[in-house]
């Protein structure tokens, strides 16, 4: 008698499973009950008729369905694949409620009883989508530009970590706007955190590749990094981008502490110049310059006439070349 019980539970199942498919949602519930009423031992007869509810988008009795197989599931010791795809059912049910806290946690259970690709890649969207909404929830400008003149009065101040504070708030509530990464660059180029400022700098140009103080903050991490060669090219895309001229004065120190720190004396004045000499013979780039006729020619010229410096700077590899010069000790300007 079990035995015709239990074909006529799969029988109905496969009746309820042909209706499902043609989205007669009703009469496949119908069937899956007929199918649970014939054979309780079974849990593949609630966790369709959980599919079904979850089409009809009756969210909460799928929800209600799939707990009763899961708990049902545990007292047959069933299959932990068959637990584990009710439990990500729930899960799917309160990611369509917009219930990622909820959803998050069925899906973790749903793993621990059974890990599939599928549920592991629910899990993650729905971690990503659970951010995206608190970061827009977060959103706000107005409040962005406040914790930014906070922190510009920190700085002011000389608090850099309390201003490194607002200023990461300020990024939080609007991590559109450039402004408050070039301001917490500064702040860590204080505290001699030159990774993070640099990190703040290139994030301030991708955002924004006009604005002319990302370039200037750049620069700035260049020279921590006695990096002055890049520093002035930075700064000569700064000068580029500083059409109003707002920024000259401020590019124009930053460039002449650039190129004095390429002097062979910056830093270093215990060095004398035939150890300078020697240095230099040691490095094969200075030595390839040196030894290009053009250059000969240009270097030449440079004595002769000081202004002719200012004509050949204008091409950008001569004006590589010569800092290189200059970095090494080999070539004094000024």
């Amino acid at each position: 008698m079990a035995d015709t019980s239990v074909n006529q539970a799969l029988a109905e199942k496969e009746l309820g499973n042909q209706a499902y498919k043609k989205r007669q949602f009703e009469e496949a519930l119908g069937h899956y009950d007929k199918a649970w009423a014939l054979d309780n031992t079974n849990i593949t007869f609630l966790t369709n008729k959980a599919a079904v509810l979850f089409e009809q988008e009756k969210y909460e009795e799928c929800i209600k369905v799939c707990q009763e197989a899961v708990d049902r599931g545990r007292e047959l010791r069933a299959d932990y694949k068959l637990i584990a795809r009710a439990l990500q059912r729930i899960g799917n049910a309160y990611a369509k409620q917009d219930n990622y806290d909820e959803a998050i946690k069925f899906y973790g259970k749903s793993l621990t009883e059974h890990r599939t690709p599928d549920t592991l890649q629910r899990l993650r969207d729905t971690e990503k989508l659970k951010k995206e909404k608190e970061k827009a929830a977060y959103y706000n400008p107005e409040l962005a530009d406040k914790a930014r003149e906070a922190g510009n009065a920190l700085f002011k101040q000389s608090k850099w970590p309390e201003a490194i504070e607002q200023y990461t708030e300020s990024i939080k509530r609007n991590e559109k706007d450039a402004r408050p990464y070039s301001n917490r660059a500064a702040c860590y180029l204080k505290l001699l955190a030159i990774n993070e400022a640099q990190k703040d700098a290139d994030k301030c140009i991708e955002l924004d590749p006009e604005f002319v103080r990302g370039y200037i903050r750049k620069a700035s991490v260049e020279f921590a990094k006695k990096e002055y060669d890049t520093a002035i090219e930075t700064l000569k895309e700064a000068q580029l981008h500083d059409k109003d001229g707002k920024c000259s004065r401020e590019i124009q120190q930053q460039l002449a502490k650039a190129y004095q720190a390429m002097s062979p004396s910056y830093g270093n004045s215990d060095e004398s110049q035939e150890e300078v000499l020697k240095r230099a013979a040691q490095d094969p780039e200075v030595q390839r310059i040196l030894s290009d006729p053009i250059m000969q020619q240009i270097l030449q010229q440079m004595q002769q006439d000081p202004k002719a410096a200012q004509e050949h700077l204008k091409n950008p590899q001569i004006a590589t070349n010569i800092r290189k010069l200059m970095a090494a000790g080999v070539l004094r300007m000024g």
